[in-house]
């Protein structure tokens, strides 16, 4: 029976880190294993910082003209599953979509930032979930830490402030104001850097994402938003 522990080496060695995990209970809406059983422990895969960048960019997948992240996550933690005897979930693939929102707030002292993506006590904006490992057994998984969130001490919130279109001023997200800019010529710094409003989040500097990272997340998002592209 795999340990935490032996899951999270064999993530590292992909780039990837266990990112807490949990005993659900029917309320977390985990479906059951493949032969009908249920998840008894789940554990979350992700990465924080440049490491996975590292790993991902040798892989076969990163050439691929669709979804090369997705696919490479697929069979990176696929065979991760199942080398450790489970089985991997994915936040792609839907609709319907599973609740890894919900589940990354059980696993882990994260909350929603004031942009609405989550943000870690440690690694502030700069991690992601990449998916999450079933297992039959109970295994046992770190306590879940009681950390304050990071915002509610950030007097200035500069987040609020930094974007130039002004694209989380209202209560939620103008993402027709943030693609338009990211896509037009003006928005070259957000597109090759990374979001600004992001950037300017003090938490977590030193896991920010190095610009090519950076700039492939962007034009991910662009083509899952395509309001306007790269160009237009």
């Amino acid at each position: 029976m795999a340990s935490y522990a032996q899951l999270d080496a064999a993530l590292r060695t992909h780039g990837l880190i266990a990112r807490g995990g949990f005993h659900p209970d029917p309320a977390d809406a985990v479906p059951p294993l493949a032969d009908g059983g249920p998840v008894r422990t789940l554990v979350l895969a992700g990465n924080a910082g440049p490491e996975m960048w590292r790993f991902f960019t040798a892989a076969p997948e990163f050439t691929a003209r669709s979804n090369p992240l997705d696919s490479w996550t697929a069979r990176v933690l696929g065979q991760v599953a199942a080398d450790q005897g489970g089985e991997a979930l994915f936040p792609f693939g839907g609709p319907p979509y599973l609740p890894f929102v919900a589940w990354a707030k059980r696993a882990e002292p994260v909350a929603e930032s004031p942009l609405g993506i989550l943000i870690h006590p440690s690694f502030g904006l700069w991690h992601a979930y990449r998916g999450a490992l079933a297992f039959a057994e109970a295994l046992d998984v770190p306590e879940r830490e009681t950390v304050a969130r990071p915002c509610d001490t950030c007097a200035d919130k500069p987040c609020l402030s930094a974007c130039p279109v002004s694209a989380f001023k209202n209560p939620g997200y103008d993402v027709p104001a943030c693609t338009g800019h990211v896509a037009a010529p003006q928005g070259a710094d957000c597109l090759g850097q990374g979001c600004r409003a992001r950037r300017a989040c003090p938490v977590g500097r030193g896991f920010v994402s190095p610009p090519a990272q950076a700039e492939f997340h962007m034009h991910a998002f662009l083509l899952a938003n395509p309001s306007r592209t790269p160009g237009e």
